[in-house]
């Protein structure tokens, strides 16, 4: 049984509402002081403060509720004061519901020379014009005061995100540290609207990540998110990681997977009890050729779509779609290198993510996710039947 009330009142604090459940998925609302966020929900992501090649009230348009930005991106040089300067990031990107930003972890342990201490990490920041770099260096109190000067409703811990080929002693210290600077990161002030989620980590051990979710829940923070998976592990040790952990998690407070993913990944997460996700694939994707449908992904650049009078989809109601914008023309777009095309096919596969959501939230409401993720499955895969 589901209900449709909402507790959210401008200004209000974070409120998560379990709605309804079929297995282990859930459907459920959570409220910042920027709005409802119907979950399970698909965050697009604004890495430096905005959808790449579209509007933020196309954004909207599609459904989206929430979107991402990323505190390494948007502290880099005179950013974070610019940011201020201009209202913060919901008055700058003019994006007036939700924003999380993450902690930049994932950013500053993917660069080549860092370095790691108890402080934080080292790092050098190079641009076209500078191939040296400028020494930067990111720790939990850094993290956490761009955050807070960004505005962001919801802001995530600095953590950090280990190698899923790391030896185990490697990440059991990581594991330890990453708490601790969890515990610096809630000792820091933040704005009054602001939430601060903690990131369980651990890698590809299923008791570290059993460890890690009793050491991260015990602050009893609004929300949690798992880190450290959709780096290079597969689907398969995804979903295995994402089912371990996922009911281990507080069934009252918000579960996010990070950086996940395709649609199989996110019909897997959401069947394991995850609420909000977050990737690039999208609208990447998007950019490069490749978009999404009911029956899988389509690679415009194949030949077979030079002459194709159709849409993507036929039933879609994005703007490239229900304008009737042909596949071949949109091939001849990308082959012609137009804007246009980028922002018609980001449109589209927007759109397919949030209606992907939807169609999740009602298969939970009418307790039939498994058979709905069956059918779907089945579709979209068919090679996997």
């Amino acid at each position: 049984m589901t209900t449709e009330t909402s507790k959210w009142t401008p200004g209000g604090g974070l409120h998560f509402e379990l709605l309804a459940t079929s297995g282990q998925a859930r459907r459920g609302r959570f409220v910042t002081a920027h709005g409802v966020v119907d979950t399970p929900a698909f965050m697009p992501v604004g890495t430096q403060a905005t959808v790449k090649c579209v509007l933020p009230q196309q954004v909207a348009d599609t459904g989206a509720q929430v979107v991402l930005a990323n505190t390494y991106h948007m502290g880099l040089r005179d950013r974070t004061q610019i940011v201020e300067r201009l209202g913060g990031l919901h008055g700058m990107m003019r994006w007036d519901q939700t924003i999380l930003t993450d902690s930049g972890g994932f950013q500053v342990f993917s660069l080549p020379d860092r370095k790691i201490t108890e402080e934080g990490v080292s790092f050098q920041f190079r641009t076209s014009q500078d191939e040296h770099g400028e020494a930067m260096t990111l720790s939990p109190e850094k993290a956490m005061d761009i955050q807070r000067r960004l505005g962001a409703d919801i802001v995530m811990a600095f953590d950090e995100c280990v190698d899923h080929k790391a030896p185990r002693n490697y990440m059991s210290q990581s594991l330890d540290r990453t708490l601790r600077w969890l515990k610096r990161c809630a000792d820091c002030p933040i704005q009054e609207h602001q939430h601060l989620f903690g990131i369980i980590q651990g890698g590809m051990e299923l008791d570290l990540r059993a460890k890690a979710v009793k050491q991260v829940t015990s602050l009893n923070l609004p929300g949690y998110a798992i880190g450290g998976v959709s780096v290079g592990e597969g689907h398969e040790a995804m979903v295995r990681i994402v089912r371990h952990t996922a009911p281990l998690m507080p069934a009252d407070q918000v579960r996010y997977l990070m950086g996940v993913g395709l649609p199989e990944d996110l019909v897997a997460s959401v069947r394991a009890g995850m609420d909000i996700h977050d990737c690039i694939i999208p609208t990447r994707y998007a950019r490069e050729g490749t978009v999404f449908n009911w029956d899988g992904k389509m690679r415009l650049q194949d030949k077979r779509f030079r002459k194709d009078r159709y849409p993507i989809d036929t039933a879609c109601s994005c703007v490239a779609c229900a304008g009737g914008f042909s596949r071949a023309y949109l091939r001849h777009l990308l082959f012609a290198d137009e804007g246009l095309y980028q922002t018609l096919a980001t449109l589209h596969n927007l759109q397919f993510y949030q209606d992907l959501m939807k169609a999740m939230r009602t298969a939970i409401e009418d307790n039939v996710f498994d058979h709905w993720a069956a059918a779907f499955l089945q579709r979209y895969l068919p090679k996997r039947r």
